[in-house]
């Protein structure tokens, strides 16, 4: 680790297997939400043929939207983040050597997620703005006792607005007919549903499975901006083999070198 990078904060490492290039995250070590598989999963919901701009909302330092770009060369993205500590994290990891094939390629935006209309315009969220939207949203309600780490807090309980005014802002700056991917909880998923009506349609609905015969814990979600087509349930991924190591198709999900089976 170099000598400039403080001793609370870890530089990983991920798609370490890509075939083209990995890339370097710097996280916060003990506070916080670090981010692992559910950022790499994010990022490999994305259609195979993605191009312009992806918004990851609620960004940390980047983990999906650098990993999105890592797997789509013709994307550009912009990394939303409300905490002014991640995203001083976010330009640093920006500037670490291993990460210069994303030069020009990345904008940086310090701005509450939640925020609707004028403000949220305002704070560099404009209307029909992005191709592709990517959230991982906090999971905890509320009245759920929160971790003592205020940042841990932020990234896992939802505030107030819930989940209806991460996809409000999804909607608002989505194009017409861009895509838009979260995961979540999978109890979540009537949820999901409601806040999508009126805004987006042709949902697919993607659960992970940490194993096979077990139930799915984790759903991605993807579904197109002002679409009225149907609902899709498809067959999912297994995360494990028996063994207990990554199975062959999630290894190479994980190293970017292919994207989750929508079809």
């Amino acid at each position: 680790m170099k000598s400039d990078v403080k001793t609370d904060i870890s530089r990983d490492v991920f798609h370490k297997g890509n075939l083209n290039h990995a890339f370097e995250v710097l996280q916060f070590a003990n506070q916080g939400h670090r981010a692992g598989m559910d950022a790499m999963l994010l990022a490999a919901s994305l259609p195979d043929d993605s191009y312009g701009i992806v918004a990851d909302l609620g960004a940390a330092s980047g983990a999906a939207g650098l990993a999105a770009l890592n797997m789509h060369k013709n994307l550009t993205a912009v990394l939303v983040e409300f905490n002014k500590d991640l995203v001083e994290l976010a330009h640093q990891t920006l500037r670490l050597s291993a990460n210069s094939h994303f030069i020009n390629r990345v904008n940086i935006i310090n701005a509450d997620v939640t925020l609707s209309g004028e403000k949220r315009s305002a704070a560099g969220l404009k209307s029909n703005s992005v191709n592709h939207v990517i959230l991982n949203p906090p999971y905890n309600q509320p009245n759920l006792r929160a971790s003592p780490d205020p940042m841990r807090a932020d990234a896992h309980v939802m505030a107030e607005g819930g989940l209806d005014a991460w996809l409000r802002t999804a909607s608002a700056i989505l194009k017409p007919g861009g895509c838009m991917s979260l995961i979540y909880r999978s109890e979540r998923l009537g949820e999901i549903l409601a806040c999508s009506q009126g805004r987006f349609g042709d949902l697919s609905i993607f659960p992970i499975f940490s194993r096979k015969g077990e139930a799915a814990k984790r759903i991605i979600v993807r579904g197109i901006a002002g679409s009225k087509g149907p609902m899709h349930l498809m067959p999912g991924l297994i995360m494990h083999d028996d063994d207990g190591k990554h199975s062959a198709e999630a290894v190479e999900i994980l190293n970017g070198n292919r994207t989750l089976n929508f079809v």
